[in-house]
């Protein structure tokens, strides 16, 4: 099957050069393929659920901030494989509703994903590699990342 428009996942840690290669290399093996990268940030009210982070002025900036880190460290790791600035996105939300949003709206007709797999209902894939595999219309290629544990 040939790939034209690959959309790589990765979340900014150490393991996103794995995920990144092994795109990379999928593109390389195709004519034609584009490769456009999303990070997704999860606002704060999606990791503190049970707060009333309403009265706090401060969590704006503070996900603002995280936001804008993001999108800089996303640019830079993603210009090391030859992906423009532009086919680079930084969504906030929850991650695998936001990458298969973004996949459906690119066109992807892959998604390249990684997994550490290690806890709970996510022994087979991580949690996020799972919650886009469930649902999305493209192929998903999950990528085993060997993190220092």
């Amino acid at each position: 099957m040939a790939y034209r428009q690959i959309l790589v996942a990765i979340d900014l840690t150490e393991e996103a050069d794995e995920v990144l290669t092994a795109a990379q290399s999928v593109a390389d093996q195709q004519e034609a393929a584009e490769i456009s990268a999303v990070t997704v940030v999860r606002p704060l009210t999606h990791i503190y659920g049970g707060l009333d982070m309403a009265g706090l002025s401060a969590s704006a900036s503070l996900e603002e901030e995280m936001r804008k880190q993001a999108v800089e460290k996303l640019t830079q790791l993603t210009a090391q494989f030859g992906i423009s600035a532009e086919a680079t996105h930084v969504k906030a939300g929850h991650p695998p509703s936001e990458i298969r949003a973004l996949a459906d709206d690119l066109g992807a007709d892959l998604i390249v994903i990684g997994t550490h797999g290690r806890h709970g209902l996510g022994l087979l894939l991580g949690s996020t590699a799972n919650g886009v595999l469930h649902g999305v219309q493209c192929d998903v290629l999950t990528v085993r990342v060997h993190s220092e544990e």
